[in-house]
């Protein structure tokens, strides 16, 4: 579904806001996962406001489509964006990595609205987010499930198990998005545990599978808004992405997986992401 332009200027709006809030929560903290942030951040901003449907006033409303987010490290790209959709005021954030603070650097759904499972140890969100789709397939429920996991994070065997049981079941409501970025902390994907062709892996293992640049917000929100009533099988999007996307200084680079800012280099950014 093509995109009308207001939607992917409200989509890129809200993404450079999320940019800017979740770098100033790590600098702050001094805590925090900020090249993964940047690499998952269209996607959120993607699907909160331009795919999701939910209501952040009524956060377990039964009705709503339910996103889980595996890579439970990026909490300053997911907090950023959950606020911005309105689910807990902006003040929340001056919180955040701060003892017995609700924003923690993993999500928890006993503290945060709009957290679906709590998450961090990976390879435990797309086996969460399975069950979430086969109760919404047992009740004929309407909602969708996305689950947003780490390309590293696919080095983890539970997710296959996972990729079974959800092509296996059908379940054409559940869409897994690989935030590909190939790198992890302290190096490339691939030194660690090679996983290409992953394409091809996930349709062996049953998935229907897009490939597309994850941070080209109008093929993000063609592929991610597409119904999937009649698709009769689960949807893999592998979203192609840069470690750190939107501050020179980060991109690529595996050290900012978990580095973070002194005063200079905060400055430096807030002076990119315009």
């Amino acid at each position: 579904m093509t995109p009308k332009p207001e939607t992917v200027d409200l989509i890129r709006e809200k993404a450079l806001w999320m940019r800017r809030t979740a770098f100033s929560m790590v600098h702050k903290a001094q805590l925090g996962h900020p090249g993964g942030d940047f690499s998952a951040i269209d996607i959120l901003a993607t699907l909160y406001f331009g795919v999701l449907r939910y209501d952040a006033k009524r956060p377990d409303w039964a009705d709503r489509d339910r996103f889980v987010m595996s890579k439970g490290h990026a909490t300053g790209a997911l907090y950023s964006a959950l606020c911005a959709a309105g689910y807990f005021p902006e003040s929340w954030l001056a919180t955040y990595m701060q003892p017995r603070a609700m924003l923690n650097g993993h999500p928890n759904r006993n503290y945060v609205p709009g957290v679906e499972t709590n998450t961090g140890p990976l390879g435990h969100g797309f086996p969460v987010a399975t069950g979430i789709a086969i109760a919404g397939q047992l009740t004929g429920a309407e909602y969708r499930t996305f689950v947003l996991t780490g390309d590293g994070e696919q080095q983890e065997g539970s997710n296959w198990e996972a990729a079974m049981t959800a092509s296996f079941r059908k379940l054409e409501n559940l869409t897994l998005i690989i935030d590909r970025n190939r790198l992890q902390q302290g190096q490339s994907t691939d030194v660690t545990t090679g996983m290409d062709p992953m394409d091809e892996k996930y349709r062996a293992f049953g998935f229907e599978v897009a490939v597309v640049d994850g941070h080209d917000l109008g093929a993000l929100y063609d592929v991610l808004s597409q119904s999937p009533k009649g698709r009769g099988k689960p949807l893999c999007v592998i979203a192609n992405t840069v470690k750190g996307k939107g501050v020179s200084f980060m991109e690529n680079q595996a050290k900012w997986h978990h580095a973070v800012p002194d005063d200079a280099q905060f400055a430096q950014a807030m002076k990119e992401l315009v």
